[in-house]
């Protein structure tokens, strides 16, 4: 019999004696990691209170308050004010005991955000991507990107916890490769962690950058509550972030959200390839609406955006590419909320950030009797992917209670499953 499915019990006393130092030790790391959340939540706040909203007993939740002040993670703040009695201690969660760095690889540049364990940013750094966009480049950059922001606030590199890292396309989060990115050098199958881990030394979660898109707006943007969406970025590519009930969507080979490939009616019926863009970016990406415009004699290209302000101040031509890109996006939203039963779609993006595109494609939608779902520009705009990056990175040193971790940690990953709090 295979010795991994079987389960093997013993009922004798010796064994039930044996667990249970176990049980016991695994209920205090429990208790403690529920402290800790609450008190990041609440913060600052009294034991009493801790007691209250965890329903563990006073003498558990100060052994738990010890545990955490021994680690610098609750520090005291003193005595607090009194409504008729002795004055309650107050405990604050201590955000700087660790930092976390979120990276972004976009279409022309790399970005990189250092946080505090709040997820506050207190450190930016940015690059242009040269023509060579290799996986050791890319690696190469963020871990001096990373050295910069460390020195540049004076951060330990050994505070930093984890980073997190969105890569322009299909990616496997739970074995932390880039299965495929056309539009970079070379990303065909990558190991990306293993090799941000290698050279930087320290944890990191990759994920598709639209995904840290939706992330971003569900943590801190326009769709902050909301249980059902989809973070629809349309630039030179065309991509989308799915959240269900509060979870992103990676689908069963981690393509969910490439909508860049979706076929519509007048598309090109050409079966979708890992190394050229979808039928629908292929259309209405950015790169092909600027290619539509005919400009006049001696007149600069415009690009997406400006064409769509011309659109605006009534510009026939203009006008044309907007209709046609609002009008195949609203068949692919309608079709999408037919499946999905959205309640919302967040529009980022260059291209799909524009007001003009947005008004267009909700007049389109409000022909449906169904499958309408409110439309909103983002609102973080192109900060939306690397606050993402910082929440995700919160989450996953969050689950080591943000103990650093080490090589026999790193080994043991997380679930894939990413519910937006």
């Amino acid at each position: 019999m295979n010795s991994t499915t079987t389960l093997s019990l013993d009922n004798g006393s010796n064994s039930a004696e044996s667990s249970a130092p176990v049980r016991a030790s695994r209920m205090r790391e429990a208790n403690v990691a529920n402290l800790l959340r609450l008190l990041r939540a609440h913060s600052p706040c009294s034991r009493a209170d801790l007691v209250r909203l965890s329903g563990l007993t006073a003498p558990t939740v100060s052994a738990g308050i010890r545990n955490l002040q021994r680690r610098d993670l609750a520090t005291s703040l003193g005595q607090g004010s009194s409504s008729g009695g002795r004055p309650p201690d107050l405990l604050e969660f201590n955000a700087r005991h660790g930092y976390v760095v979120g990276a972004d690889i976009g279409g022309t540049n790399l970005r990189l955000a250092l946080a505090d364990l709040n997820g506050t940013i207190i450190g930016r750094w940015a690059s242009l991507l040269r023509a060579e966009r290799s996986p050791k480049v890319i690696t190469d950059m963020i871990a001096s990107g990373i050295t910069h922001l460390s020195q540049q606030q004076k951060v330990l590199p050994k505070k930093i916890l984890q980073i997190a890292a969105g890569a322009p396309g299909v990616t496997d989060t739970t074995a932390g490769r880039v299965l495929s990115a056309p539009n970079l050098t070379g990303w065909q199958d990558v190991p990306f962690r293993d090799l941000l881990e290698s050279k930087t030394g320290i944890a990191t979660t990759v994920e598709n950058d639209v995904n840290l898109g939706a992330l971003g707006e569900g943590w801190q943007g326009a769709a902050r509550n909301v249980a059902d969406f989809i973070f629809l970025a349309i630039g030179t590519g065309i991509g989308a972030g799915i959240v269900v009930n509060r979870v992103l969507h990676h689908g069963a080979n981690w393509s969910a959200g490439e909508i860049g490939y979706m076929m519509l009616p007048g598309l090109s019926d050409e079966p979708p390839t890992t190394d050229q863009p979808g039928a629908l970016e292929s259309a209405i990406g950015g790169a092909t609406i600027e290619r539509a415009w005919t400009a006049p004699a001696g007149s600069a290209a415009l690009r997406a955006t400006d064409i769509f302000d011309l659109a605006a101040a009534g510009d026939r031509q203009a006008r044309e590419l907007l209709h046609r890109t609002a009008a195949q996006l609203a068949m692919a939203i309608t079709n999408l909320s037919l499946v999905l039963d959205l309640s919302l779609v967040v529009l980022s993006g260059g291209v799909g950030g524009h007001p003009s595109l947005l008004e267009a494609i909700q007049r389109r939608l409000e022909r449906n009797q169904f499958a309408r779902p409110r439309l909103v520009t983002s609102s973080l705009g192109g900060e939306a992917q690397l606050h993402g990056a910082v929440w995700l990175a919160l989450q996953a040193a969050g689950l080591r209670g943000f103990r650093r971790a080490t090589p026999e940690v790193k080994s043991k990953r997380s679930p894939a499953l990413v519910k937006v709090s």
